[in-house]
């Protein structure tokens, strides 16, 4: 078993509901062997409050939460990343900056719970929906032996991963 900490860079557009709930739940599920962080293409500034009530419902401070652009972890003193994850369609789509270290990317499409209209019962079932899923993934990401697979083999099973809970 390996002492190495992975870290993981999970981008979304808007990076205020999908990719919060991602990072913290890598941070939570990974027990201190993921660093996650978050970012977005074009953030919004603020995190949704419904994605907040999720993260408070797994014991995850709220305070380390905060939307921010993808440029702050594109500098050079920036960490180095070693998986960078899209989970949503438009992040997936956009020229991102070239990250070093040449981190295994892949995309895990989600839908926008944030983008869902209606009563506020309404609006917190799809972010509960949402958080499923993302957990479901996160389960399966941080339960790889990473210390025995190759980078093609992890990439693999990333690029997986990425395709549970797709409804048929």
């Amino acid at each position: 078993m390996t002492d190495r900490i992975y870290n993981v860079l999970i981008l979304c557009t808007g990076n205020s509901a999908r990719s919060i709930m991602a990072e913290a739940l890598i941070n939570m599920m990974g027990q201190g062997r993921f660093k996650a962080c978050s970012a977005g293409s074009h953030p919004t500034g603020k995190v949704n409050p419904f994605a907040i009530e999720k993260v408070i419902s797994i014991n995850y401070p709220p305070e380390n939460l905060r939307s921010k652009s993808w440029d702050e972890f594109a500098t050079s003193d920036a960490p180095i990343m070693d998986f960078i994850i899209t989970v949503c369609d438009d992040a997936a789509g956009e020229v991102c900056p070239v990250w070093p270290g040449q981190p295994i990317s892949a995309h895990w499409g989600f839908e926008d719970p944030a983008a869902v209209e209606g009563s506020e019962e309404e609006k917190r079932r799809a972010f509960d929906k949402t958080f499923r899923h993302i957990l479901n993934r996160v389960r399966l990401f941080v339960s790889l032996p990473f210390h025995v697979l190759d980078h093609a083999a992890i990439h693999h099973e990333l690029a997986k991963i990425g395709t549970t809970d797709k409804p048929q």
